[in-house]
């Protein structure tokens, strides 16, 4: 036989030829330089920059080059990324010249004009941030915020209760829920205090048969309720010990609006005087305020105490300081009596009014510059308004046709839901301590418990509850109190917490890691961030002038982490 030819006879090695085939294999003799500040050569991706002919291998799974695309629309924007958008002139204009095919419109490759490295500090233009490495790129595919999900709002009441003889009167203002969780409610020429922890009700007083309640309003602090009486009395009680405190005297006729600013009580009356009381002192009024035509319906103080709000049946609205006799502001935008006031707790002198029958808007005005910002009509009979501490909503109750109970976001206004069941106009409205629940009482001689807003602790952080205010920046909300935006001198810093309410302040001599965590707490509170970065900055350079040198190095260091930079 003849012997097989050699050159027939395949190797025995194995076949390694394939694990060989990889797009660049350097040598391992060469030595690679490279670090933090100067790029490896070998391992760029020249094909991104445009500098080679050759793309790079497409044959990689559909996950990695999700990955990719999104790696490097995060390291060099979105123009690099693997998500194709369509071109709009502005950006055909900015792009100038783009490299590869196009059709439609749509990018299909790098623009050849976009500069890879930047040299300035970006503006950060969104609160939430997916990526470290750039302040304005929108990942593509990614959302940029998180969702906004709209906030369900019970439709029904959970709790009813009866109020035999609840007057169907527009002018009144029986229902009042105090500090320490106690409803008062005046029923004819009674008034009944309903405890919410218990569901125990107890009969406060009894003015007789010649005589009836017309208003009642509860202290800020402590158990003091005031009672308006029909004959133009106004009474005060110590609910504690279910004992009248003193009488006082001054209006000629009815007692329907009363409003606390700490130890004064201010008093409006059908006599058309509103009267400042001081309850330490003996007369019965320091002092009186004229300048309403018609009964005095509507009273509120500020958030600050500062300022007086007045609506009377003249369509009026006021707004006085704590020293004037003669108002400081006057709004007559109102076609119809001005019950339904409202303060701000977010934004200072933001002031919401609303008008009766004829009138039926919703006004908002800045009592710092004097100005009005924007009216909603709501189609009928505003009777209350009431702002939430817990998140920038309001919510107003209504008359003739539908007597709805309407929650508000502001400032868009969109309303958040309507709820229905009282068969008369909702005329009275008071809010829990907690600001998580409303009671509504109308002429249907029935008391509406609802659940309308959150908790402060689950606050959406979505929220528009501000740190920014109306011509004079301050931060509120029902975790901080009030501090001025200007320098804050070291001596007036300090740190403290106030259990029962929550309130967050600066005390002299607190530690700098107390201050620090008082940053922190500003950031996780607020949303406004450039009031608030404000805020911050002021306190943390208070702070560095009066630490030792030796200490000032670290402080920055660990200030870095708190003080929020906004261009």
């Amino acid at each position: 036989m003849e012997a097989p030819s050699t050159s027939s006879i395949e190797p025995k090695t194995p076949r390694i030829q394939p694990y060989l085939r990889t797009p660049h294999n350097p040598s391992p003799s060469r030595t690679i330089y490279s670090d933090r500040f100067i790029p490896s050569r070998s391992s760029s991706n020249f094909a991104l920059f445009n500098i080679t002919n050759n793309p790079s291998s497409t044959s990689s799974d559909d996950s990695t080059s999700a990955y990719n695309a999104l790696l490097k629309a995060a390291l060099f924007g979105p123009e690099f990324g693997g998500t194709f958008s369509p071109l709009t002139p502005e950006k055909s204009a900015l792009y100038g010249k783009i490299g590869g095919s196009s059709n439609n419109g749509v990018l299909q490759s790098t623009p050849t004009n976009c500069n890879i490295f930047k040299y300035k500090t970006e503006t950060r233009k969104s609160l939430h941030s997916l990526t470290p490495f750039g302040f304005d790129y929108q990942l593509p595919g990614v959302p940029h915020s998180p969702v906004n999900t709209r906030r369900k709002v019970p439709r029904s009441p959970y709790k009813v209760l009866d109020a035999p003889a609840l007057q169907d009167d527009f002018y009144l203002n029986l229902v009042d829920w105090s500090s320490h969780n106690v409803l008062a409610v005046g029923l004819s020429h009674c008034v009944y205090l309903w405890h919410a922890s218990s569901s125990k009700v107890v009969k406060l007083c009894d003015l007789g048969i010649d005589d009836t309640v017309c208003s009642v309003g509860w202290a800020q602090r402590g158990t003091h309720l005031a009672v308006g009486t029909g004959n133009g009395k106004l009474q005060i009680w110590d609910a504690s010990r279910c004992k009248r405190v003193r009488t006082m005297e001054g209006h000629r006729l009815r007692v329907g609006a009363l409003a606390w600013s700490s130890s004064s009580l201010t008093s409006g009356s059908r006599d058309k005087s509103i009267l400042q009381r001081d309850i330490r002192a003996q007369e019965d009024y320091v002092s009186k305020l004229s300048g309403h035509k018609s009964e005095v319906c509507g009273l509120k103080w500020s958030y600050d105490n500062r300022e007086l709000a007045s609506g009377g049946n003249d369509n009026r609205l006021f707004v006085w300081n704590q020293h004037s006799t003669q108002p400081l502001l006057k709004y007559c935008e109102h076609t119809a009596a001005v019950k339904a006031i409202a303060w701000s707790p977010h934004l200072h002198g933001l002031l919401a009014s609303g008008g009766g029958t004829a009138d039926r808007c919703i006004r908002f005005w800045n009592t710092t510059t004097n100005s009005h910002l924007s009216c909603m009509d709501t189609g009928s009979q505003v009777c209350n308004l009431a702002w939430s501490k817990n998140v920038n909503e309001l919510v107003s109750t209504h008359g003739y046709s539908q007597n709805q109970i309407i929650v508000w976001r502001y400032p868009t206004m969109s309303k958040l839901a309507t709820l229905t069941g009282h068969t008369y106009r909702v005329l009275y409205l008071a809010i829990s301590p907690d600001g998580q629940t409303i009671v509504t009482g109308a002429g249907d001689e029935t008391l509406r418990f609802w659940n309308v807003f959150p908790s402060a602790k689950s606050q959406n952080t979505e929220s528009e509850i501000g740190a920014s205010s109306l011509g004079r920046t301050q931060i509120r909300n029902s975790n901080l109190r009030a501090l001025p935006t200007g320098r804050c001198p070291v001596d007036l810093l300090r740190l403290a917490t106030s259990s029962d309410h929550g309130r967050w302040e600066v005390r002299p001599g607190a530690r700098l890691g107390q201050r620090l965590a008082f940053i922190q707490k500003l950031r996780e509170l607020q949303n406004d961030m450039a009031t608030c970065a404000n805020l911050v900055n002021h306190i943390a350079a208070s702070m560095l002038d009066e630490a030792p040198e030796n200490l000032r190095r670290p402080l920055r260091d660990k200030n870095k982490m708190a003080i929020i930079h906004v261009a």
